[in-house]
């Protein structure tokens, strides 16, 4: 894969080189001081991968990112340095297409190899979700169960690329006396997701926070998956973490979630996939439309990144593909 690096200090940029160098298959397609220079770069030689810095003179990371998935989309990571003093401009970023986030390696004492590792798996995640290196196996299909009488109602999110700022107008237009439990997975990181939760606190006005393993999802909350491990629905209506299944790309996966929910949901439940890169939650939302639960995707018009909607609409797995503004209303009208 090539990737083009943007930051404005030689140094940081010496260590993403040195970095990528350890990575077979990988190689720096360019380089560029400001987020400017990025956008103009990317216009006349597309990489398949940009590590972003967010502070830079002329243009930010920000606003860099906009311009590049509006001009010459391509995969973006966010790379800088203390990730979790930026957690606002992170999810700005992400808003706008970044995949993911990391900080930018810190040799010190150690090897470049231990400092690189956490970027070095993000790339590589990235070559998965556009296609660099072939496909990951599908989740095996699942029984599911018919509702119960008096049904408890419960409403499913999946977001990635450009999610953030997605979910938070999505729950912006959610009623404080919503009736239905909401859980959110998000594609970020263990060490992004309490930001995260904070971030989505201060958009909305339900209350969001971390999933707490052994809770059941209840009307009045918003739950975000809050580890590297997947969430899942258990037979009992409990949240757990799990490692399994451990090829599965991203952690948490969407699909995990959501084919947990069509298996062992008692209730109501209508499942929402928004903007995002690759096929993740695609599958597990034609599971939850087996079931006979209400399935919505997000329109190509309003998505950040039109993947996973895509992919949802192209094997059927949405009963309805609606643009951003309309999916509160239709989710309330499905609950009322």
């Amino acid at each position: 894969m090539r990737i083009g690096i943007v930051n404005d200090m030689p140094m940081a940029v010496e260590t993403l080189r040195r970095a990528i160098a350890l990575e077979p298959g990988l190689e720096v397609a360019w380089t560029a001081s400001d987020g400017l220079e990025a956008v103009q770069q990317c216009a006349r030689d597309r990489p398949d991968v940009v590590l972003m810095d967010l502070i830079m003179p002329v243009m930010d990371g920000v606003e860099a990112t906009r311009r590049i998935m509006a001009e010459t989309p391509c995969a973006i990571v966010v790379v800088t340095a203390d990730v979790a003093r930026h957690t606002s401009r992170v999810f700005d970023a992400m808003g706008h297409g970044a995949l993911d986030a990391a900080d930018t390696p810190v040799v010190g004492s150690g090897d470049m190899r231990t400092a690189a590792a956490a970027l070095l798996r993000k790339i590589r995640n990235v070559g998965w979700l556009i296609g660099r290196y072939g496909s990951r196996p599908a989740l095996t299909p699942l029984a599911t169960p018919a509702p119960q009488p008096g049904a408890r109602r419960l409403l499913v999110i999946g977001a990635s690329a450009g999610g953030p700022a997605t979910l938070a107008q999505l729950l912006r237009d959610l009623p404080t006396d919503f009736p239905a439990g909401i859980v959110l997975v998000q594609h970020v990181d263990a060490s992004f997701a309490a930001g995260m939760a904070d971030w989505l606190n201060d958009q909305v006005s339900l209350p969001v926070r971390l999933v707490r393993e052994g809770e059941r999802p209840q009307p009045g909350q918003i739950l975000l998956a809050g580890t590297d491990d997947h969430l899942h629905l258990l037979d009992d209506g409990t949240l757990r973490y799990t490692d399994n299944p451990t090829e599965s790309l991203y952690r948490p996966s969407i699909d995990v979630f959501f084919h947990s929910v069509a298996q062992h949901w008692r209730g109501v439940a209508v499942g929402v996939l928004l903007t995002g890169m690759g096929q993740d939650g695609a599958r597990g939302l034609k599971a939850l439309r087996e079931r006979g639960c209400l399935t919505i995707a997000q329109d190509q018009a309003t998505s950040a990144v039109y993947g996973m909607p895509k992919a949802a609409a192209a094997m059927q797995a949405a009963v309805e593909i609606r643009p951003l503004e309309q999916i509160a209303a239709r989710v309330i009208q499905a609950f009322a």
